[in-house]
This record gives C-alpha cells, structure tokens and sequence, in this order.
C-alpha cells in the first residue's frame, strides 16, 4: 500500500524566486546512472533539490511528506530505470517519523512506501544485481523488497540485542542475498537474505559505530569499512578486518567512503576533518582538502574521475576539479540555511540584511542586494549565531547573537560588541497588579553573555529582549533593565509610541509609558510558544504564538483568539508595516502569507508560496519571506 502524494515544482514558481544565501548544510548526493549530468542533493530538513548540468547549478526540486524534521539520508536510482528513485528519510524530533519513498516519474512525484512508515530509516541500498531488491536500515532492524519497494518484509530477527541502530547497508554487487549492515555496535551480514546474520568484528575496535560499508564491484572479498575508530579493510568478505592506517584519530570519524568508479584502487573517505584520498587500495592515504570542511557525502563524476562533488556540513555543496586537490563551492540556486531574521535598510533600497544560526564562522550577517550576491558581513561576531538585526536612525546596524548585542557602523567593517552593563530599579511599579511578583533586588548585569532574542528601534529608545530579561537605553551606552515583574528570558519586544509590549514564551507584559512602569496581562492560560508581538500606531496588540494569533485592543485586559482567515495555530510571526499600514502574518504550517487592514480583526491570505515560512517583510512594494531552512524567497 502506498501513502501521501508530494507534487513538485511547486505552483508558485513563476511568482517566487529562491534568493538564497547559496550553500548551508548538504547530506547526500546522487546521480542518473544514465545520465550523470543529472545530479540530486538531499537535506537535513526533507527537501531535495535538483542539477542537469552536473552540480554547477541547482533548483529546489521536492520535499518529502512535508516534514521539515525529516534527515533526507540517502538518495538511490533504479541504474535500469533512472525515472525511478527512491529516497530515505528520518525524523531528528520524533523516532516515530520517517519512511521509504519512492518516485516512478524522475522525483516529480513522491510516495512514502506505507509498509515503511513510522520507521527512522537510516541506511538504504539498491541490489547492483538486480534493482527490484532494496535493503533498508533503521533503527528497528534491517528490511528487504524483492519487488522494487511495493512490499517490504524484516529480514532482521525481531528484537534482536544487536541487529538495531543500523547505520549503514551494503548488497553484494553479485548475489542480492549478501547484505552488510553497520550499527551502532559494529557490523553484521547475512548471506542467504536475512535468514542467518553472523557479527563481522574480527579486527574491528569493539563498540565501533559503523557509518560506511562499500564492496568491491569487481572483486567482492574486497570490503571497506568505516567507523568513529577508523577504517578497516577486509580481503575475505568481511570475515577479517584488519586496520587502515595514515589517517589521524582526530580525523576518523569518517561518516562515508566511495571508491572511484574507473579506478578501483582510488578510495575517498569523508571525515569530520575533510576529505581524504588512497591512490593504492588503502596502504597510505592523503588529506586533500581543508580539515575544517566536514564532509557527509562524496560524488564520483563516471564521466570524469578527477570531478567530485562533496556534500558538506555549512559550505554545502563542493566541486573539484582535480580529485580533491581545490574545491570550490557549487551552490548556485542551492540555499539550505537556518535564516532567523530579516532586516531591509531604510536608506538603500533594494538592499538587505539576514541572520543566520548554526553555521559558527560561515555564518552571522548576510547583506544582499538586488541584481547582485550575497556578501559576508560578519567579521567581529566569532561565529556567534544571530536572532535578531534592527537598524538605528544613523544607518547602525545592531545584532543580537547567542551571546551579547553588537554594532556595526555604516563606514565599519567590523562589528563590535556592545558592553551593556544594565542597572535595574528596585521600585514596584504603581502600575503593576497586586499579584505580580516584585523585582529582585537592584543588579547590574551584564548582557556580554546573554541570548539577545529580539531588538526593537524607537525614535528615542532601544528595547532589547534578552536570556537575562528587558533592557533599554536612549543613547546606545547607558542601560537600565533585567528581570521584569519576576520574568526574565524575554523573546520578543515591539513599541509604538509609549506603548511597549514585551514577551517571555507563555507570558505578555505591557507598559504604558515607554518602558518606565510594566504590568503582566491576562493571556489566556493555554497560550503557549510564544514566537513574536506588534503593536499598531492605533494600540492593537497581536501575539504569534503556537496556538494562534491573539488580538488586544485594552492594553491586553482583554483577548480574543483572531480567527478571521487565520490559521487557528501554528502562528511564525506578526509584525506592522508602517509604510503601508498593514499587519501580515506567517505560519510554520500554511504556505502562505496573510494581511489585515483592520487592526488584525480579519484577514486575507495570498498565494501559497511553497514553503512553509518563519517571517515576511514588505521591501519597498515587494514582499521578502524567510523559510525555515531554505533561506529567503521574494516576489519576483
């Protein structure tokens, strides 16, 4: 039985374009037999996007069961019938998540294989014998298909102590009942299709997790294998391993080997600290790329030994040229990064600012500007992530990372930290409510440290929603803030006027007179996963949340849970274009945008976009949107 339908291109392609940034995280890579000028790349986050010119060019091509949590880990084509492609998937949030699915029309259409589903699939690999035999590793056991996936049967015993965690399978290119299977725990392999299993540790280092297993296609006794202890090599089907040695142990967590299709004596192996290369079957080896490049994937060209693709953690995908001695990057129209927020500049039109989490030094601050590309503008934030970008009156930039606030001056190319230093009042607001909790004693804090969540610009003041509470400030060097009404991990802030809306995850506080006095207002209880606030020039207040958008027109004395063209849940944000006096809504569940004109008491919803998104913003008449893991796309 088969499950789910998944349609690609996308319907709005002709009114979206994908922006980027190019690059970000790869996981695995795969060519048409027939055709390697066709190329396919899989993510982290379910999608797989697609080359015809050999990797130099890509387009974001499907997206598997809709799932942004699904690790797209192998991607395997029927060398018979190269419109059939088959793909695995595995949820990172929940080991109950994932399948097998297979495409019959070159990946235009999808299927989760149902026999499959429910099931973390973690290894998949296609009989080079005969390409109706499939064999699956998940974290249950081993399955097979004789029947090119239409039904599918386990050929691991049930419940076994050992034959679980599977990380990695291998078919004997000759005989399709030969099986290899890498687990947590070392390997095993089955010569009759799953009726037997014997362990193949004989000169393995016990408790050796098994990522990698390929065979010889000329010479089967010939087995590679890698593991976090290193990589072993074995002459007698995997009977005997002994030791490959020359690659150093920092460097052994090699997570995939591929040999060299014209030339069998050439072996790849990709580490946590770059890709290395043996010209002479494993007796010496050679790091030929930087050791800072993580390598998940390798792509041998048939066409062309000396041309490799890499799939990449943060740089994505890689080309050489010249078997691994130079890489470059090949990554146009390829754009899988984790994008937090989105910032256009309010004196250079066309131009704007992103912020980028997970990616260390080869992330922070990305500017752009149309008709051009994308530039690096991180120096000074050491590879901090960032969550938050504003902009000051004077064009400063201002960033709020995993760890401090930051500047960056108009004519600077530098950030530097900001070295909030914030004394808090001790004095219980007269407006506050009998029951809030009152401060604690008077501090001062230093946000160096701090998660700064969100940062808002007022034409005379600064908020900033940090790990460490509230803070605020008129010139940029002196702070007041810290913990508010007994709150402290802030997430959002937005103002207008002297109206200023503050926001922990469950919790919403409002002040009336620009941050001096604050009371904490009545969101209904359920309201959970608070995500972002905005306040009118006309004092409506909206909250996204992960149980929808809740509305205000009191001060938040009173709610009301906006349902009038909004989704009832699953809200990414709400923000207030003052420019056109709109608000506009996003969700992480409808593939579209929405907008009021009323306040947020009803509202429209646009095209679907084909992504699901975390922000929007409206960039002098066209409207910019973040994704959550596929970078930004704007309206043509």
């Amino acid at each position: 039985m088969l499950v789910g339908l998944f349609l690609c291109p996308p319907s709005w392609a002709g009114d979206w374009v994908l922006l980027g940034p190019n690059g970000g995280d790869a996981r695995t890579l795969a060519y048409d037999p027939q055709n390697p000028a066709h190329v396919f790349v899989g993510t982290s986050t379910g999608s797989i996007f697609f080359s015809t010119d050999g990797g130099r060019t890509w387009s974001d091509f499907a997206h598997l069961d809709g799932k942004d949590d699904y690790v797209v880990g192998h991607i395997v084509i029927d060398p018979k019938n190269p419109g059939v492609i088959f793909a695995s998937g595995w949820s990172v949030e929940d080991q109950q998540s994932g399948s097998v699915f297979r495409s019959r029309d070159g990946g235009r259409t999808w299927v989760a294989l149902a026999e499959m589903r429910g099931q973390s699939v973690r290894a998949l690999a296609i009989a080079p014998s005969n390409s109706s035999v499939l064999a699956s590793g998940t974290l249950d056991g081993v399955y097979r298909t004789e029947d090119g996936g239409d039904s599918w049967h386990r050929i691991s015993p049930a419940n076994h102590a050992e034959i679980r965690n599977i990380e990695s399978v291998t078919i004997d290119p000759r005989d399709s009942n030969v099986i290899y299977a890498g687990t947590w725990h070392l390997a095993w392999k089955t010569s009759d299709g799953g009726i037997t299993w014997h362990r193949i540790n004989q000169g393995m280092i016990d408790d050796s997790d098994v990522f990698s297993i390929i065979v010889d296609p000329t010479n089967p006794s010939l087995v590679y294998a890698s593991a976090c202890s290193g990589i072993y090599k074995s002459e007698s089907r995997g009977e005997a391993f002994h030791k490959v040695y020359g690659i150093p142990f920092a460097a052994r967590r090699t997570r995939v080997l591929k040999q060299d299709p014209n030339n069998l004596s050439v072996v790849y192996a990709g580490t946590t600290q770059g890709l290395w290369k043996t010209a002479d079957a494993g007796k010496t080896w050679k790091q030929v790329t930087d050791s800072r490049i993580v390598v998940n994937d390798i792509l041998v060209d048939p066409r062309n030994s000396s041309r490799l693709l890499l799939a990449t953690d943060r740089t994505g995908v890689m080309v050489s040229e010249n078997g691994g001695l130079s890489l470059s990057s090949s990554n146009s129209g390829y754009s899988h990064h984790y994008v937090t927020t989105l910032l256009a500049d309010r004196n250079a039109p066309g131009l704007i600012f992103v912020g980028i989490a997970n990616e260390h030094e080869l992330g922070g601050v990305f500017s752009f500007r149309d008709g051009g590309t994308w530039r690096q503008r991180s120096a000074g934030l050491g590879g901090r992530d960032v969550f938050a970008l504003a902009q000051a009156a004077d064009g400063t930039l201002i960033a709020g990372t995993n760890r401090g606030l930051f500047t960056l001056d108009r004519s600077a190319g530098v950030w530097r930290p900001i070295a909030i230093k914030a004394t808090k009042s001790t004095s219980l607001p007269p407006t506050a409510l009998k029951n809030d909790p009152p401060d604690p004693p008077p501090v001062t804090q230093s946000l160096m440290d701090a998660r700064i969540n969100d940062v808002d610009v007022a034409p005379h003041c600064w908020f900033v929603a940090a790990s460490a509470g509230l803070f605020s400030t008129s010139d940029g060097r002196s702070w007041t803030g810290g913990p508010v009404l007994g709150k402290k991990d802030f997430v959002a802030v937005r103002s207008a006027g002297n109206l200023v809306v503050a926001a922990t995850h469950t919790e919403v506080l409002v002040s009336a007179d620009g941050g001096i006095n604050w009371h904490l207002v009545n969101l209904p209880s359920h309201v959970t996963g608070v995500r972002g606030v905005t306040v009118t020039p006309d004092a409506e207040i909206l909250v996204a949340s992960a149980d929808g958008a809740f509305r205000s027109s009191d001060l938040g004395k009173n709610w009301e849970h906006v349902l009038g063209g909004l989704p009832k849940n699953d809200l990414s944000f709400v923000s207030y274009d003052f420019s056109a006096r709109t608000l506009l809504a996003t969700s992480l569940s409808v593939r579209t945008i929405f907008q009021s004109h009323d306040g947020g008491r009803s509202w429209s919803r646009g095209p679907d976009v084909g992504y699901p998104l975390r922000r929007v913003a409206a960039v002098h008449g066209r409207l910019i949107a973040v994704t959550p893991f596929d970078g930004i796309i704007a309206q043509k």
